[in-house]
């Protein structure tokens, strides 16, 4: 089995204003800054052994401190960039929230909806999840580290909790949260969800004193 630690990058000065989607060069602010150092002293009380990465900006600044305090090569995963909004992309969610169609998405059943341009959340969580059973797939018995975004964490988390795609709106997802998953042969365990704590005792047992 395969420990998985899917964390969601850290804040940016538009995080909560804007749907700022796939847009390049937004960068995390100097609160995210302070959390990703945080999250890499978190993640550097688990035995890392390898760490991949959306392939946006905000992820990688997330994953680099964590890449130099685990001593680990840092990875672009593709499968797991930031869900494609189409022409929502870039704007203010006060503009959104007017639109019938945003109203539907998060009013019961967003998954027989299409962002306009975009995709299908189900066609954004089968890419991830493919991009993550690879991830198991090559690294069996090993522990992962996975930097991406909050809607693709629910998503992957509502995938391994059996949770219907229409609910994955209620697992709330933090900036630089952790959530532990441990997939591969047998059930999937979830040991964690939107952790911001302590991760000491994700390690082996030999590590912890």
């Amino acid at each position: 089995m395969t420990t998985l630690l899917l964390i969601r990058h850290a804040i940016t000065d538009m995080t909560g204003k804007r749907l700022y989607g796939r847009s390049e060069g937004i960068s995390i602010s100097e609160l995210g800054t302070e959390q990703a150092a945080s999250l890499a002293r978190r993640m550097a009380e688990v035995r890392l052994d390898t760490l991949y990465s959306s392939p946006l900006e905000r992820c990688l600044q997330t994953a680099r401190p964590i890449e130099d305090a685990c001593g680990v090569k840092l990875r672009k995963l593709p499968g797991v960039i930031e869900i494609d909004y189409g022409t929502w992309t870039g704007r203010p969610f006060t503009s959104l929230r007017r639109l019938k169609l945003w109203r539907e998405f998060h009013g019961g059943t967003p998954s027989i909806h299409r962002f306009p341009g975009g995709e299908t959340l189900a066609e954004a969580q089968r890419r991830a999840i493919e991009a993550i059973e690879g991830v198991v797939e090559r690294h069996p018995k090993e522990t992962v580290g996975v930097v991406t975004h909050g809607d693709i964490v629910a998503l992957v988390l509502a995938h391994y909790a059996g949770i219907h795609i229409d609910l994955f709106q209620r697992l709330e997802v933090a900036p630089a949260s952790v959530t532990a998953i441990v997939a591969g042969n047998g059930a999937p365990r979830i040991r964690r969800v939107n952790d911001t704590g302590t991760l000491r005792d994700l390690a082996p047992r030999s590590m912890r004193g």
